[in-house]
């Protein structure tokens, strides 16, 4: 096995140095590299990720070269699998100790040299070398079985070191070959495909910055990225990528972040705005302090996220391992009954070398992988494969209205004051404590009171926020009040009567109305319309028909509002006028009720629900809470995407439950025609193996079918279906 350094950052705790291995580990290994690695001197942490093959090392900058020696020394005790690809990752040099090689396969190939080999070349060897060829490709399968086999696990490395130390006890080298070379090849599909898959999801957000500007003492000095530390000042002009997270100390500038918020248009910072790592600057020029750098920054800890994200199991692929595990004593008890009682090693052979288990183990890794990789492409990005089998198996979904079913682009309709108020007070008060807040609502507020040239200055006290409530502040030595009706008429005893004709019309049009009291006395409403997303209706009607019992809209506007919202999208249930914490309690309360709850959204309020359904999506440009708590995250602004991650489930679901039907009959064809002395040992070796690659491939299909899976999956953004 060897090592690949992936980058390398020199940080005030000592040097964080994470590197890649050529192929994924067993818990076994991991838990043996681990143990090595953090008997070095001057290492003071070590992490292995065995799924991806990763390592992250922090330890002192004078133990660079002891860490990188017991690295390659440890890589050297391990078993290599010359079949697998090597994951791509970066060279980096090593002052003096030997330099880590060039990562092999950076093109894509996929290994197929082993199958032009045993095709063209293995035929024109003398039988001495076909023998020895033989033995040496088997002895790494054998030597995998006996350690698997001496940690006292009895699972398919062990199944597969028996078959091929059965065929080399039978003298059948032939088989013993074809058995290398198809377990290689099944290995080779499977690193492929995750090395492709994690490449795929991770593409988008790589951070291709080498060089940075820093200022220091009045003067700007290029330095490599690797050199910042927290607390420089780093200099972003025109087109450049920002390294870091951090708040502007100079500079004004337009800045697109859709790499981290989805928002396709740039945003205006100045002095004190924060801004994030792989953010663009369309226009301008900052300074910016650096407040994280390198792992620490969002951007790395999304792309964390993602080399993670296979540890989460889907329960399906959980109970196929399992039940792989489970065949692999059958399949060992099956052929020693098959042996006491015909005598005949022939035929108990056969039944060694046809097993379920490969196949099981192998299809549905496979399947969840690619189709992780399928949904990235078409803007669905998924954090694990626990959460492919929820949106496949959700019957109930929960919409959160603004922003989801809405557009998120609320105007000001109307301002209606109350008797003894003006109307530009009402709008340029309401402004003045909302410019706070970056809720949707807020935003258009103000916008609302800019675009009438209403000035609103900061002339009150420190601002209240009562999350999913409203506002509060002190302006003149007066209590001013702004926010939802719930918030002013019973939080806050005010009474509304005396606008309650034009409260009734507003809502009974379905506009979102925001009430402003002063001194305890109703100053005026403000009605918002929220326009609805175009596809909203459509959305509802295909849930229903994919298989959703129940839709809820879950709004906090009043109940006439959100029953007028409800009635045009469709929608027969919903509740109005609720708190954060009373979406989360009707989640809660729909999962114990039995149902499997899906639940969008797109901001903060939204986020203790999202965490309490079984699978939690975020719209395009939701807030940052949300995106980092939900399960699933849309980086389409088509509600429609919704539609493609459903399906995406539904279809990965239905190729697992296909690779198994077709692994349990077609091998247990292969081990009826081995009993019955149908097919010998090595024709049924062959026909078992090629039921794996089969399942295999087509576990991989989304890699290989692009057009397919474009029509298959319903279109986002636009797109024709």
């Amino acid at each position: 096995m060897r090592f690949f350094i992936v980058h390398e950052l020199v940080t005030s705790e000592g040097v964080r140095l994470r590197a890649r291995a050529d192929r994924h580990f067993v818990l076994s290994e991991a838990e043996e590299l681990a143990d090595v690695l953090d008997a070095v001197e001057g290492v003071e942490g070590v992490r292995v990720n065995p799924l991806v093959g990763s390592v992250l090392l922090l330890f002192a900058p004078d133990a660079r070269e002891r860490v990188l020696s017991a690295l390659a020394e440890a890589g050297d005790a391990l078993p290599d699998e010359a079949s697998q690809p090597a994951l791509a990752a970066l060279r980096a040099g090593n002052d003096g100790v030997p330099e880590l090689p060039a990562v092999p396969g950076e093109s894509g190939d996929p290994g197929l040299w082993p199958l032009f080999r045993f095709l063209f070349l293995r035929p024109l060897l003398p039988p001495v070398l076909r023998i020895f060829s033989s033995l040496t490709g088997a002895l790494p399968f054998l030597c995998k079985g006996v350690r698997e086999l001496f940690h006292g696990r009895l699972n398919v490395d062990v199944l597969d070191a028996a078959a091929i130390g059965v065929s080399l006890l039978r003298r059948d080298f032939s088989t013993v070959t074809m058995l290398t070379l198809l377990l290689g090849l099944g290995e080779t599909l499977e690193a492929w495909t995750r090395r492709k898959s994690l490449e795929s999801l991770s593409e988008s957000l790589a951070l291709n910055v080498d060089q940075v500007w820093l200022l220091a003492d009045g003067a700007e000095i290029c330095v490599p990225l690797s050199q910042v530390r927290e607390g420089d000042l780093v200099v972003v002009r025109d087109g450049g990528s920002i390294p870091v997270d951090g708040v502007v100390e100079d500079g004004e500038a337009v800045v697109n972040q859709a790499s981290m918020t989805g928002e396709p248009l740039g945003v205006p910072r100045g002095k004190g705005a924060s801004v994030y790592s792989g953010t663009v600057v369309e226009q301008g020029r900052l300074v910016i302090r650096a407040v994280h750098v390198g792992d620490g920054t969002r951007l790395q800890q999304v792309v964390a996220f993602i080399e993670q994200s296979e540890a989460l199991k889907a329960g399906i692929q959980g109970r196929f391992e399992r039940m792989a595990d489970m065949a692999v004593p059958f399949t060992f008890g099956l052929a020693g009954l098959v042996w006491l009682l015909t005598r005949d090693p022939l035929r108990a052979s056969s039944v060694l070398l046809v097993d379920y288990s490969c196949a099981l183990r192998l299809a549905t890794p496979l399947a969840v992988l690619a189709a992780m990789r399928e949904g990235a492409r078409h803007g669905v990005v998924v954090k694990g494969g626990c959460f492919l089998e929820a949106l496949a198996e959700a019957d109930t979904v929960v919409f959160d209205k603004t922003g989801t079913l809405t557009s998120a682009q609320p105007s000001v309709r109307d301002v209606v004051p109350a008797p003894g108020f003006e109307r530009d007070f009402v709008l340029r008060t309401a402004a003045c404590l909302e410019e706070h807040f970056p809720h949707p609502v807020a935003r258009a507020i103000v916008r609302g009171a800019q675009d009438e040239g209403l000035q609103h200055e900061e002339e009150h006290a420190e601002v209240q926020y009562v999350v999913a409530h409203g506002v509060s502040s002190t302006l003149y030595g007066q209590k001013v009040c702004v926010g939802s009706r719930h918030y002013i008429e019973q939080d806050e005893g005010v009474r509304l009567d005396v606008l309650e004709d034009a409260i009734a019309g507003h809502t009974a049009e379905g506009h979102s109305l925001v009430y402003l009291a002063v001194d305890g006395r109703l100053a005026g409403f403000i009605a918002i319309e929220d326009p609805l997303r175009p596809e909203a209706a459509s959305v509802v009607e295909e849930l229903r028909r994919t298989g959703i019992r129940r839709i809820l809209m879950l709004t906090g506007d009043d109940e006439r509002t959100a029953r007028a919202v409800a009635s045009r999208l469709g929608i027969t249930e919903y509740r109005a006028g609720v708190l954060p914490t009373d979406k989360a309690g009707v989640v809660e309360e729909l999962t114990a009720g039995g149902c499997k709850v899906l639940m969008i959204g797109d901001g903060i309020n939204d986020a203790p629900a999202l965490s309490a359904s079984h699978v939690g999506i975020s719209m395009c440009g939701g807030a940052d809470l949300a995106r980092e708590v939900a399960n699933v995250q849309l980086s389409s602004p088509d509600l429609r995407a919704l539609l493609t991650a459903r399906e995406l489930g539904r279809r990965t679901l239905r190729r697992i439950h296909g690779n198994f039907g077709m692994t349990m009959v077609l091998n247990s064809l292969f081990l009826a025609g081995g009993l019955f002395s149908i097919l010998s040992p090595g024709v049924s070796a062959l026909l078992h193996n090629l039921t794996t690659l089969g399942v295999s491939l087509n576990a991989m299909r989304p890699h290989f079918s692009a057009e397919e899976s474009r029509r298959a999956l319903p279109a986002a953004s636009g797109e024709a279906a």
